[in-house]
């Protein structure tokens, strides 16, 4: 049986009952470097699907003595992007129709030929390659964030790119460390692109965003009625992003409970569902990322050193935005054409006076920070140039902005501070519990103050 390589390697479920025909249709489909697994029963078929995520599966529909039909949904609420292919000696308008109703994707007629298998191969690899695009662009716009270019002249930053991509292609764990701000997300997101897993799946789990019970689920998933609220599957993010990579931020707030989990998972590639007793296998990288004291945490006791070690195979130091000067006018420039662009502004740049005042400014906040700055600048400034004076009061050198003690009003202290928190902060409801005000009352700062 010859066939033509032209699809993506999908992970590949066979379930028939016929010796020859599981043999040759695995043949068929290893030959093109697809991962296949071949069961010759129902049983089987669900063990396997409750082990490792699939992409795809053959399914014959006489199983035995059980209908291929009812095994379907079963498949599909373990694996809910599964797409299923069914396959009979026995076909018909009313079978295609039903084995459709219940969520199949295709219907083949045995017998059935090379060239058959290969175009549902390459359908299916082509839906799963869409869907893979669509949610990263709807992430991309969900962030609302530039693309990141990776042009620079620090040194520094230099280094880290140049390491990511030399690592990009092989499946170590990562960790990639520096101050809040200094783009380890987008650092993490362009290793991923850059390996040979970008036309995969990349989730993104946030360690301290929820409770540890919640976060347990979404990282390894649940089974229906494991605990109160849990009302269907949920195969959890590890299952989703099978083949692809698993981008952990903030990773050294992860819960001590969790820990030993995840240190099986990057031993192993093994974790259990909550809920299930079984364990399942995912082919997964990891990619972390910490602005903490790492080796702090584990001398206190809030982090495995065990794990630390697992995490940090390959270590990326990210530089703070005040070590980065020499990329700093070049950065600003970008920010300035993106932010003008989606506010229907075209803007000539920056003056020298408002590059240095840039310049001299130490960015606690880093790129986020300057992000942040630029597009109020972009939303707010009329002129076609940004001069100093278009700049933040906030980015005024220390000896001029307001401190402490300084001879002003409590509201002019209080507007440079709301300005300071809200140019360093991930969100509105972040700078709204450092200020420790509900966001009603920030939006009525802001509209008082012209933020």
């Amino acid at each position: 049986m010859t066939t033509q390589a032209s699809s993506p390697s999908l992970r590949i479920l066979v379930v028939d009952d016929e010796t020859n025909i599981r043999k040759t249709l695995s043949m068929c489909l290893e030959t093109e470097g697809h991962a296949v697994t071949a069961v010759s029963n129902f049983e089987d078929a669900v063990a396997e699907a409750g082990r490792r995520a699939f992409e795809m599966a053959f399914v014959d529909l006489r199983l035995g003595v059980r209908d291929g039909l009812d095994l379907i949904p079963l498949l599909l609420g373990a694996i809910p992007w599964l797409k299923i292919v069914v396959i009979t000696a026995y076909a018909s308008i009313d079978t295609a129709v039903e084995a459709m109703r219940r969520g199949a994707a295709d219907y083949i007629p045995k017998p059935f030929t090379p060239a058959q298998v290969q175009l549902a191969v390459r359908k299916v690899a082509e839906v799963r390659g869409l869907e893979h695009k669509l949610a990263a662009l709807q992430d991309d716009l969900g962030r609302s964030n530039p693309e990141m270019d990776f042009s620079c002249v620090s040194s520094a930053m230099q280094a880290a790119v140049s390491l990511a991509k030399q690592v990009a292609a092989a499946d170590a764990t990562i960790l990639l460390r520096g101050e809040s701000g200094t783009g380890k997300s987008v650092l993490a997101k362009a290793i991923h692109n850059w390996s040979p897993r970008a036309s995969k799946p990349l989730a993104v789990v946030s360690c301290p965003s929820l409770s540890a019970e919640l976060l347990e689920s979404e990282l390894f998933g649940h089974i229906k009625g494991a605990f109160t609220g849990a009302v269907r599957d949920n195969p959890g993010r590890i299952a989703a992003c099978e083949g692809g990579t698993l981008f952990l931020d903030e990773i050294g707030d992860l819960p001590l409970s969790l820990q030993p989990k995840l240190l099986r998972f990057l031993q192993d590639r093994e974790y259990e569902r909550i809920g299930e007793p079984w364990p399942r296998k995912a082919d997964v990288r990891v990619i972390a990322a910490t602005n903490i004291d790492i080796e702090k945490a584990v001398a206190e006791r809030r982090f495995r050193e065990d794990l630390l070690y697992r995490l940090n195979v390959i270590q990326i130091e990210l530089p703070p935005l005040r070590d980065r000067l020499d990329d700093l006018a070049a950065l600003a420039e970008r920010l300035l054409a993106f932010f003008g662009r989606n506010n229907h502004h075209q803007f000539l740049g920056f003056t020298d006076e408002a590059i240095e005042v840039l310049r001299r400014y130490p960015w606690p906040g880093n790129l986020r920070e300057l992000r942040n700055v630029i597009e109020r600048i972009a939303i707010l400034c009329p002129a076609q140039r940004i001069g100093a004076e278009h700049l933040p009061a906030s980015l005024a050198p220390k000896d001029l902005a307001p401190s402490l003690g300084d001879r002003i009003s409590l509201e002019q202290l209080e507007e440079q501070h709301i300005r300071r928190v809200l140019a360093s902060a991930k969100s509105l409801q972040e700078a709204a519990e450092i200020l420790g005000i509900d966001q009603a009352t920030l939006w009525r700062r802001r509209k008082q103050y012209g933020i």
